[in-house]
């Protein structure tokens, strides 16, 4: 119940602020071009048997940025989203996103509705703490706010700025500080190891923490800080050593974003062999999206974390089988 009473308390939060709850389409054109995630697939027959590909979505957002393109402003939908090639304590095949956007606002305002979502969660299921394990955290503590910069600093010792782009200084670094790398590894690969296994387990393990401004190459949706244009305003939360949330600033520029979903295309196809198709209704609405922010929050994650549960099975109301 603690789940229903958490889905319920996230709602009225988001009706108390004039969202609007949307529904979008579970089947798209394109289920995302990030390199990394990978969509179950599928296909539309008509009536006369003519097929064509579609797949499940792994996010809304192609879907719901229409919708701020069409001057809603703003929405919010709990979406269920399948990604394949994921099972684990914090994975799970078919799970459900919190996602949310704000015309005209800033994604510093997105920092603060994360903190409050913590609460609202902590305070719907009853829970004085928000728990992972053998971590323990307040609900209700301010979240530090840390940059890459410098969080590769801290707990890495790597200037993360000095070595943008430059693969093999940055692969030194990580090995010397026990990080294994390959011959083949890009930029990319070493960058996610590092932060994998000498970031990630030590955020939010006193408070929640923002871990803000990344470079630019890993943010393929969020648009660039005018102050330093190396770095992208993109945002995760993370709690007890889990990431619960995904927050940009978004990018509006449609060539810009072109651009930046074949090269995921492309590293996709190299590692992967495969691409998905590119929506061109999207990059169509969003040449006329306004400037906008949006987060991305697993909800099962949160409910993990307000009840204290090891694993996601734990919380879902019908998990699926394991093959």
């Amino acid at each position: 119940m603690s789940r229903a009473r958490v889905t319920a308390a996230i709602r009225g939060w988001f009706a108390a602020r004039d969202f609007v709850e949307v529904e979008t389409p579970a089947l798209q054109v394109s289920p995302g071009n990030e390199a990394h995630l990978h969509a179950f697939a599928t296909e539309a027959v008509g009536i006369a048997g003519e097929r064509a590909p579609l797949y499940l979505r792994t996010s809304p957002e192609f879907a719901a940025k229409k919708l701020l393109a069409a001057g809603e402003p703003r929405m919010f939908e709990l979406a269920r989203v399948w990604r394949n090639r994921e099972r684990g304590p914090l994975h799970h095949p078919e799970f459900t996103l919190l996602e949310w956007y704000r015309a005209g606002e800033p994604y510093e305002t997105l920092m603060a509705d994360c903190a409050s979502l913590l609460a609202v969660a902590a305070e719907a299921a009853g829970a004085k703490a928000l728990i992972h394990r053998d971590c323990s955290i307040d609900p209700l503590a301010e979240p530090e706010r840390v940059t890459l910069a410098e969080a590769f600093d801290r707990f890495a010792g790597i200037d993360l700025l000095a070595r943008l782009g430059d693969r093999d200084a940055l692969a030194a670094e990580a090995m010397g500080q026990g990080v294994r790398t390959a011959p083949d590894d890009t930029w990319a690969d070493v960058f996610s190891r590092v932060l994998v296994e000498k970031i990630e387990p030590r955020l939010g393990r006193e408070r929640a923490t923002i871990l803000c401004e990344y470079p630019v190459s890993e943010a393929a949706l969020a648009r660039p800080k005018t102050s330093d244009p190396r770095v992208a305003e993109r945002f995760e939360l993370y709690a007890c050593g889990v990431e619960l949330a995904n927050c940009f600033g978004e990018l509006t520029d449609p060539n810009e974003q072109r651009r930046r979903f074949e090269a995921e295309m492309a590293e996709k196809a190299r590692v992967y062999g495969e691409r998905y198709p590119i929506d061109e209704d999207f990059l169509a609405a969003l040449g006329a999206m306004p400037e906008a922010s949006g987060g991305a929050l697993g909800l099962d994650r949160l409910v993990m974390l307000a009840t204290g549960a090891r694993r996601i099975e734990q919380v879902l109301w019908g998990p699926v089988a394991e093959t």
